[in-house]
């Protein structure tokens, strides 16, 4: 089958608009609006991350991959019920084929908690695990995890507000915590992954994601015709993309678009820092009253069968994971296995 793709046609916005005075920020929120309805992706300038902390966080996720596999592999995701930790390549899945990368998930630093019958989720709260032989690593992803969460937040103001809403209307589904998954990500070269699936054809589960690229391409995202857009690093800028959370919110007005990543060539390696915002697990997720003009923007939630989406945070999060992670949910969490079998409701 022939992949029909086209160069980056992705929108560039300036978050600095938001904090400008009223007319330069209610430009922004217009212009939001459209970008969500139309492409759900877009790429964000005049963020405040300074650049020294991005530098810093790409140097040190290349060290953590050139560690010798024996240390990445003490502290294993499959080792931690709350899938937290390093998977080799091959060890995560997206629609049930093996993704090509080699990576560590974080998420918020915390304390096991028990998860109940009716409160499987709980599960997910837990520590990370980090590399002995890589002491710097745990502060400096801590810190930009916390940059990326307010960044995270502030965009899903500026979403509240381009939808009609207060710019606090999603605050008592992700306060006083939300979900900060973060991942550092390493795709190998095609000759060590013999695929070309870097990572499969996926909608990310939270409100909104936060991407760091560092230099190699590979993103490409699928419109609606089925064409995929290329979206190519640009240095200076993070990519956004909303979320199923946002999707369901919105009765489809908000697109979540399925986006994928091709692995590299021979020869060559891409990195990348990926970070998902998202609800608090005990949160069930509305459907908010749009204004009539968006109102009529709405295309209902999508209906897939190998991954429905659920408005339940919690459930909706830890199928993710179990599907993800055959390994882990197979050791730790095999009594949840029958969530991968739920219908979602709408």
């Amino acid at each position: 089958m022939t992949i029909h793709t086209k160069p980056v046609n992705l929108p560039t916005i300036d978050f600095s608009r938001f904090y400008g005075d009223v007319a330069e920020r209610d430009g922004f929120i217009r212009e939001l609006t459209r970008i969500l309805h139309d492409h759900g992706f877009f790429y964000l300038t005049g963020h405040g991350v300074p650049q020294s902390l991005i530098d810093d966080v790409i140097a040190v996720s290349k060290r953590f991959f050139a560690l010798p596999e024996a240390e990445k592999l003490s502290i294993e995701m499959v080792k931690s019920p709350h899938f937290r930790g390093y998977n080799r390549a091959g060890y995560e899945r997206t629609r049930g084929e093996q993704d090509w990368r080699e990576q560590l998930d974080i998420n918020t630093e915390g304390t096991a908690v028990e998860g109940g019958a009716d409160t499987p989720w709980n599960r997910l709260h837990g520590p990370n695990q980090w590399p002995e032989a890589l002491p710097e690593l745990k502060p400096l992803l801590l810190r930009y995890q916390a940059e990326v969460t307010r960044i995270g937040i502030d965009v899903l103001k500026a979403i509240a507000l381009s939808l009609g809403q207060p710019e606090n209307a999603f605050a008592d589904i992700y306060e006083p915590t939300p979900s900060q998954l973060l991942k550092i990500i390493r795709y190998p070269g095609r000759e060590a992954a013999g695929s070309d699936q870097g990572v499969g054809a996926h909608k990310d589960g939270g409100f909104v994601t936060v991407l760091l690229q560092d230099t190699t391409p590979g993103l490409r995202i699928r419109t609606e015709e089925g064409v995929w857009i290329e979206a190519p690093p640009v240095p200076g800028t993070f990519i956004i993309n909303s979320g199923e959370l946002l999707e369901l919110a919105t009765n489809g007005f908000v697109r979540a678009d399925v986006h994928d990543v091709v692995t590299p060539p021979a020869g060559v390696e891409r990195f990348s820092v990926a970070f998902f915002l998202g609800a608090r697990y005990d949160a069930t997720i509305p459907v908010i009253p749009l204004p009539e003009g968006l109102k009529r923007g709405e295309r209902g939630v999508t209906v897939d069968p190998l991954n429905p989406i659920f408005r339940e945070v919690g459930v909706n999060h830890l199928k993710s994971r179990l599907r993800s992670h055959p390994d882990v949910a197979e050791r730790h969490h095999s009594d949840l296995l029958h969530l991968l079998d739920k219908p979602a409701r709408a």
